[in-house]
């Protein structure tokens, strides 16, 4: 199964407004596990950057004056999403401003059924607590100290952890589920699969010399010490 952890930045609330997106950021997952596989663009909103939305995520009208604009990546992007699930953080926000973008486009919306929304998870799993992305990393001891400002690929990478916390761990599908391409089944069709051992064992990591120093630091400890009485067990 195929997924998207996808974020966006934009320049503020409302499409119909006026805003538009400037960032999008993805990570891909095939059967809840990082494939290495992402997808990150900066777009030119053809408008300037309120001073609030600036504060969020440090995106100015400088920086962003040369990235191509939504048209330019729209195709590459439907493509990259394709039907993944789209997994999330306050779906309606961000789909509500990709399908205003590619709505200007006539090119094809994203039905919202193919979006996860987290934060309804997290609201269901925990209620009455808060359920924001920073909120949950402290919950689930995420490491979210390079989230000075918002980013949406750092985002993407720090929900996906979130993400598999959320649905019960980070393999639930530890058996290595049969026919999935990347990350199927190591054994054929209907094959239990299990380690088995290796045909030839690795060479010890210890050298000659680094055993002998080792005998010769025990010696001096007399005969009372640990390592002798282990050695002789």
């Amino acid at each position: 199964m195929r997924e998207i952890v996808l974020d966006t930045e934009t320049t503020g609330f409302e499409p119909e407004q006026g805003d538009r997106i400037v960032e999008i950021g993805g990570v891909e997952l095939w059967n809840h596990v990082p494939t290495g596989n992402t997808y990150h663009v900066y777009i030119n909103p053809q408008r300037s950057m309120p001073q609030e939305a600036f504060e969020v995520h440090g995106l100015g009208d400088e920086f962003l004056a040369d990235k191509p604009l939504f048209a330019d990546i729209a195709k590459d992007f439907l493509e990259f999403v394709g039907d993944a699930k789209l997994v999330i953080h306050n779906a309606s926000f961000d789909m509500k401003f990709l399908n205003a973008e590619l709505g200007w486009l006539n090119l094809p919306r994203l039905p919202d059924t193919q979006a996860v929304d987290t934060l309804m998870i997290a609201r269901k799993k925990f209620p009455g607590s808060p359920a924001s992305l920073d909120a949950l990393c402290r919950r689930f001891g995420i490491d979210n100290s390079s989230r000075t400002l918002h980013g949406a690929l750092l985002d993407s990478e720090i929900l996906a952890e979130v993400y598999l916390e959320l649905i019960g761990g980070r393999q639930p599908d530890f058996a290595l589920s049969q026919g999935s391409g990347s990350g199927g089944s190591a054994g054929g069709a209907g094959e239990n699969w299990r380690p088995k051992p290796r045909p030839t064992p690795l060479p010890p990591r210890v050298t000659a010399e680094e055993t002998a120093a080792h005998e010769a630091f025990v010696a001096k400890m007399g005969d009372g010490a640990l390592w002798k009485r282990f050695g002789q067990a």
